[in-house]
């Protein structure tokens, strides 16, 4: 399952994680997000204990949207060592997310 990220643990969880971290900032109004979500879920279970795969809303947490440059939802940030080392927007299918991430390496 997909962790919630906010202001309150975003340091903890996701820039101090000793393991990668997938955040997808999504919008609860957000159509494409919806359609992302059940992705965003596979891919937490599947690479479970390899890479974290959480959430941030960006209604809740519109501080850490603009830390990010966060500026379309979904949009998908990869952070390894506390960096946000690669950035992608929009609702893609999973097979593009792991090429994308290079998840499988």
């Amino acid at each position: 399952m997909a962790e919630k990220f906010n202001q309150d643990n975003f340091q903890k969880e996701v820039l101090e994680s000793s393991v990668p971290v997938l955040v997808d900032f999504y919008a609860e109004w957000c159509g494409p997000c919806k359609m992302l979500a059940p992705v965003i879920e596979e891919l937490a279970s599947e690479y479970a204990g390899k890479v974290k795969v959480g959430k941030v809303d960006i209604d809740e947490s519109m501080d850490l949207a603009v830390r990010y440059q966060v500026q379309a939802v979904p949009t998908l940030i990869l952070f390894k060592g506390g960096q946000a080392v690669k950035k992608v927007s929009g609702a893609y299918p999973k097979a593009a997310l792991v090429k994308e991430f290079s998840m499988a390496d």
